[in-house]
């Protein structure tokens, strides 16, 4: 089952998240393709299949992790997919968001949802181009207090940032390469 739903997974990207154009990414860089895996991530299919791939390759990493999360919004679906096939298993995983910034109101935080302090998390992505956004999440998480144990994406884009994160000492898993894509 695993290898139909990483199959389907790739189709999925390909056909919902894939363009082909001139595009300038979150880090400044110009590419010639986005992939847009938001299109991926909120669909229904899409957060079945990630879901259960991501949920899958946490425990083949042996982390255990207590929540997943990620800086909001590209993490979200993903980290409340994984959070959402966890329940009943063995390994039982809650979501949290990381905020770009704080809130002006209320309680201020910058992490909302299933986090405490002590917890060890992974920090998931969308799509890994430099490790920018998983470094700004680990920082959140080590900063209030959580233990990043790994991190988690959907796509890597193949520019160096699991390098960058395995460099700082992280483990980095992610479903797909660019490469299975045909882009890149």
């Amino acid at each position: 089952m695993a290898g139909d739903d990483l199959e389907r997974l790739r189709r999925l990207l390909l056909e919902r998240s894939v363009r082909r154009g001139d595009f300038v990414l979150s880090s400044g860089q110009r590419s010639s393709y986005y992939i847009d895996c938001r299109l991926t991530t909120m669909s229904a299919e899409g957060q079945g299949l990630i879901g259960r791939l991501g949920w899958r390759a946490i425990k083949e990493q042996g982390w255990r992790p207590r929540a997943v999360g990620g800086l909001t919004m590209g993490a979200d679906p993903v980290s409340y997919a994984i959070a959402g096939v966890s329940w009943g298993t063995d390994l039982v995983m809650d979501a949290f968001s990381v905020r770009k910034e704080a809130k002006g109101h209320g309680t201020g935080r910058v992490i909302e949802g299933c986090f405490s302090p002590g917890d060890e998390v992974v920090v998931v992505e969308d799509v890994i181009t430099t490790g920018g956004s998983a470094q700004r999440a680990i920082a959140a998480v080590s900063g209030a207090g959580g233990r990043v144990i790994g991190v988690l994406a959907v796509v890597d884009r193949g520019q160096g940032g699991r390098g960058v994160l395995e460099g700082e000492g992280r483990g980095v898993v992610a479903l797909v390469g660019v490469g299975e894509l045909g882009v890149g």
